[in-house]
């Protein structure tokens, strides 16, 4: 069965720095890329950053605030977080798709397998 698993989530304190991780079972994320998505609540779910190395993307609003990276395998992909802000509040999804996908990397439904999400809370 193929599955990632998100971790690294929690409770900051605005302003403050958050790492979140992806990992995959049954398949390697090295072969595939990988987005990450956020839903706030009560909001849509939407796009915030995606890799397929050499390309990276960011959603504009997030740009300077994440970096996304992979370890040296490629097979952990990491989400890196600061100057976080109340409205960064959501549950962070990371998805994976082939690497030859020609949708737009924004498009939620070119990704074939989804994690169940890791809760980031920003609060003082």
């Amino acid at each position: 069965q193929l599955q990632v698993v998100e971790s690294g989530g929690g409770l900051v304190q605005p302003g403050g720095s958050l790492r979140l991780s992806c990992a995959a079972s049954g398949f390697t994320l090295a072969d595939d890329a990988v987005a990450w998505f956020r839903q706030a609540p009560g909001k849509e779910r939407e796009a915030v950053s995606y890799s397929s190395p050499p390309d990276q993307y960011y959603a504009h609003s997030l740009r300077g605030r994440v970096t996304i990276s992979r370890d040296n395998a490629g097979s952990t992909v990491y989400l890196e977080m600061s100057s976080l802000k109340y409205e960064d509040t959501a549950v962070y999804y990371c998805a994976s798709r082939p690497r030859a996908s020609r949708y737009i990397w924004w498009d939620q439904g070119s990704y074939r397998v989804w994690g169940q999400g890791t809760q980031v809370t920003v609060s003082s």
